[in-house]
């Protein structure tokens, strides 16, 4: 089981969910650099569970812990691994799901893959708790692009089938990350709506990044697009990702959907921003922008219909557990640290290119 990722940056994210801790090992990030870490927790905080009626109240710190990689308060060159331990499990809740897969979730293909073997308690290592790490690398990644002007943006486009209004602006330290606070609240009853019948709901992230440069990324199999899908698909629940117009630009003739050029206080800039900030797999220097859309969590109180593997007739399945009525808000952070590996990696890399 590989959860590693090699690019300029390279880690590898590991733990389960119900182990004794989570953890990542990272290379390659600056030697030198001072992370803020008063910073770092505050971003945590964002993806961390149990601190509200909208997300689990499985309640977990989520402090991360570096035990190696840095040295008087800065990145010493050796690989920086943290930990952050898991405190508040209970396992016992998993044990019918060893012979009875949850719909919707990994419990199935993971058996088929690992034969028996796999940690099933609370989705072991496919459990959305292994975003934590990620946010963890990505949390860093921010506090480093900041430094070179460039920031990450987000908010809940649209959630239950309700969507957000307002341009795109950040929702940080908003505890509904949204733009309209009506829409938060119409969202927020759709959850609990949802929590009230045993059932969830799912909805879309939209992400934009600010400042980064012209030129950055490859084409075809390099390009921006797909170093940030690549990272946002590392995310559970996730299950489409769009740029710029989307899926709407098949809707769109040419003549609407090119996004014309023009030159702006000496810079050349595009009059609309379809494309997403990204032509041919390299950024344009507008801002880049791209939606993920995240599935209604699948364990839920309702009961389901499943399997039994042991007798391999069809079975009856009630989630037992602590669980995310949505996921959305708690993905938000998660979204956010995916782009800013993505382009910070992207960074290194031309860089590397240039000296």
């Amino acid at each position: 089981m590989s959860s590693s990722f090699n690019g300029n940056i390279k880690f590898t994210i590991f733990g389960q969910s119900h182990s004794s801790a989570i953890g990542v090992t990272i290379e390659g990030l600056p030697s030198g650099f001072e992370p803020d870490m008063s910073e770092l927790a505050r971003f945590m905080q964002r993806r961390a569970p149990g601190r509200n009626e909208y997300s689990t109240p499985r309640a977990e710190a989520d402090a991360p812990e570096f035990v190696s990689g840095i040295f008087d308060g800065k990145l010493c060159g050796a690989p920086l691994t943290a930990i952050i331990k898991n405190t508040n499990t209970r396992s016992k809740d998993y044990s019918e799901l060893k012979y009875k897969p949850r719909p919707g979730h990994a419990d199935f293909t993971a058996d088929e893959r690992y034969h028996g073997a796999q940690d099933f308690t609370g989705g072991g290592h496919f459990s959305g708790r292994l975003t934590a790490p990620l946010c963890i690398v990505g949390g860093l990644c921010l506090q480093l692009l900041k430094a070179e002007g460039i920031s990450v943006i987000s908010h809940i486009a649209e959630l239950g089938g309700i969507s957000d209004r307002g341009e795109l602006c950040s929702t940080d330290g908003k505890n509904f990350p949204v733009i309209d606070d009506d829409c938060g609240e119409k969202m927020k009853r759709a959850v609990l709506d949802a929590k009230a019948d045993g059932d969830s709901v799912g909805g879309v992230i939209e992400c934009a990044v600010l400042g980064c440069p012209a030129g950055i990324g490859d084409p075809m199999f390099g390009g921006m697009e797909n170093r940030i899908s690549a990272l946002v698909f590392g995310i559970p629940a996730v299950k489409g990702i769009e740029f710029g117009a989307g899926f709407n630009a098949a809707r769109l003739r040419g003549s609407q959907n090119n996004d014309s050029f023009a030159v702006e206080n000496g810079k050349i800039i595009t009059k609309t921003n379809n494309c997403g900030g990204i032509l041919g797999g390299i950024t344009t220097g507008m801002p880049i922008v791209f939606r993920a859309a995240i599935k209604p969590t699948p364990s839920i109180a309702a009961e389901q219909d499943t399997v039994d593997l042991r007798t391999m007739e069809n079975a009856k399945l009630t989630v037992r557990g602590r669980h995310d009525p949505c996921i959305v808000p708690r993905a938000v952070p998660c979204i956010e640290a995916a782009a800013a590996i993505a382009v910070y990696d992207a960074l290194l890399e031309k860089r590397k290119e240039t000296t």
